[in-house]
């Protein structure tokens, strides 16, 4: 029985790459169903997702086939279609977090959300009736090394393929970032570079601001500065103050990262140095 998978690569530009890659995938019976390519003319860099279908049993011959005929810096990742198994962490808000359950419960976030952890309570009960483990870690009297290793520790019962951070409002150690690197994936309340750190909806209200918007990103050890996914924005204007606009700027973070979880879950992001490539 033939599956969906999807073929990512990046490496060095050179002529004839595209041939290349189909050529293989063709001699080894796969049909292609979609093809985008990018080069970055900055580091002349080549960027490939290729969707075909084929027998499961193609899949070592592919990558080995693939390697002989591209650059030796290639870097080539070939999964299955299928849902990725994600946990969130959160603190007290809840919107984000409601949006993904909703979503998940009903079959379209393309992920299995295998637990929620948080260092409050606060948002346990929620979490249950959709029968999600959520455990609880809290903070208090610890520094917030052993409470991240506790964190950590956590998470890497359930083997996630990503950390969703949904307004989960604690700084984190490059240590932790480390540990997951390139697979911690946060929403920030502020049209990122905007307004970095807290309180962005009060910084826009003081700027007097006729947008306010979300952003979604890889995390990396600089405060909000990881690799953008995803940015949305809506109108605002004098008439509201800043407790308004963080009020509005909710329904924008749900938007944004629900999006950019569909488009990380769905295999159209490559991470390229402090950017990304996205094809959607």
């Amino acid at each position: 029985m033939e599956e969906i998978f999807t073929l990512l690569i990046d490496c060095s530009d050179e002529k004839g790459l595209i041939y290349k890659v189909t050529s293989v995938l063709y001699q080894s019976g796969c049909n292609i169903i979609r093809n985008d390519e990018y080069v970055s003319q900055e580091d002349v860099h080549f960027f490939m997702r290729s969707e075909f279908s084929g027998q499961s049993a193609m899949v070592h011959t592919v990558i080995a086939e693939l390697k002989k005929v591209l650059p030796p810096d290639a870097h080539i990742r070939l999964s299955r279609k299928e849902k990725r198994n994600i946990v969130i962490l959160v603190t007290k808000e809840h919107h984000c977090l409601s949006e993904l359950l909703t979503r998940a419960h009903f079959n379209e976030l393309n992920a299995n959300i295998l637990a929620v952890i948080s260092n409050y309570d606060t948002l346990q009960n929620f979490t249950e009736k959709f029968n999600i483990p959520y455990q609880y870690v809290s903070h208090q009297d610890l520094s917030r090394e052993a409470h991240e290793e506790k964190i950590v520790a956590a998470i890497k019962q359930y083997a996630p393929d990503y950390v969703v951070l949904a307004k989960y409002m604690r700084i984190l150690t490059p240590a932790f970032v480390q540990e997951f690197e390139n697979k911690i994936i946060n929403i920030h309340h502020s049209f990122l570079p905007a307004f970095i750190g807290a309180n962005p909806y009060r910084q826009a209200f003081e700027r007097g601001v006729k947008i306010v918007g979300a952003t979604a990103h890889f995390v990396n050890n600089q405060l909000d500065e990881g690799p953008i996914i995803a940015q949305s924005v809506i109108p605002v204007d004098h008439r509201q103050d800043a407790a308004e606009m963080a009020l509005a700027g909710k329904d924008i973070e749900k938007y944004v990262l629900s999006n950019a979880l569909r488009i990380v879950f769905d295999d159209k992001v490559f991470v390229n140095g402090n950017k990304t490539i996205v094809f959607d």
